[in-house]
């Protein structure tokens, strides 16, 4: 926390890596590799090509990642950023860093300086080996199974992925689906746009770690505050800074460091967690 009575921000979490609140100061540590990866996915049965870029940084033993959006002029940052590679962890967390640029440097110091693996609050799940349909099913069942809600509940899920759609009615809720850039779902259902508006219809939210890197989700962590409903943050991007905000706004996580699951056919792990008042 960055106050007794503050509510954590990102802001406020980067501040206080600054100043070495959560670890040594991050002046002389150093951001080993960094680098950019795109790719694209279209799972059997889909309509939707999902293309996704992602700013990756190594520290140590550790990785942080974050997808950046593509706009019309192609990604807002690409391979260049491999040019900060040595940069140190502070030159990578001031204000003039690219976004994308600096979550995955904020997410990768939190990651080395607690990593998952070591985290007692953690809950290890293996996701099998198989096909993309077989392991996105699996993991998106794990995101899924964190939802503590009644039979016919509304669960407001932020950042539309189709088998996590499925997986939420699996568990007899409704799905409120919001997207930026999706208009109907697997199914047809339609995608509003107004992440206000599918959170105060709802019992339960659910949001992607991509709501870090668009500039969303202090907003959304501080609405489901407010309206004292439980928020659950799938994390590919910022694993480990989602994880920061556990108990304090939000109610469980389900980190996934890299290499993801979409980039490999054997088995891989993620981690869940579960704030202890949650």
């Amino acid at each position: 926390m960055t106050g007794v009575d503050a509510a954590l921000t990102v802001e406020g979490l980067v501040a206080d890596v600054v100043a070495g609140r959560r670890g040594p100061v991050p002046d002389e540590i150093v951001a080993t590799s960094v680098f950019w990866l795109g790719h694209g996915t279209r799972l059997a049965g889909g309509d939707v090509t999902y293309r996704n870029q992602y700013v990756l940084v190594r520290v140590g033993r550790s990785f942080g990642a974050c997808a950046v959006a593509a706009g019309p002029d192609g990604p807002e940052l690409g391979p260049e950023v491999a040019a900060a590679s040595g940069s140190s962890v502070a030159s990578l967390l001031t204000p003039d860093t690219p976004p994308g640029l600096r979550v995955a440097a904020l997410d990768a110091y939190l990651a080395e300086t607690s990593p998952h693996r070591d985290d007692p609050r953690a809950e290890p799940v293996t996701l099998p080996a198989g096909t993309p349909e077989d392991r996105a099913v699996a993991r998106d069942a794990a995101i899924a199974g964190l939802l503590e809600v009644d039979h016919g509940s509304t669960v407001a899920l932020i950042g539309v992925v189709n088998p996590l759609v499925a997986a939420i009615r699996e568990r007899g809720a409704e799905c409120l689906p919001c997207d930026l850039t999706l208009s109907r779902t697997q199914w047809g259902d339609e995608v509003r746009r107004d992440s206000d508006e599918v959170i105060d219809a709802a019992d339960a939210v659910v949001v992607t770690g991509m709501t870090l890197s668009n500039d969303t989700f202090d907003g959304i962590v501080a609405r489901c505050r407010a309206r004292a409903i439980p928020l659950t943050i799938y994390a590919q991007t910022g694993s480990a800074v989602a994880r920061a905000f556990l108990g304090d706004g939000v109610a469980a996580v389900c980190a996934e460091p890299f290499p993801f699951s979409q980039f490999s056919a054997d088995e891989t792990r993620l981690y869940r967690y579960r704030a202890a008042d949650s």
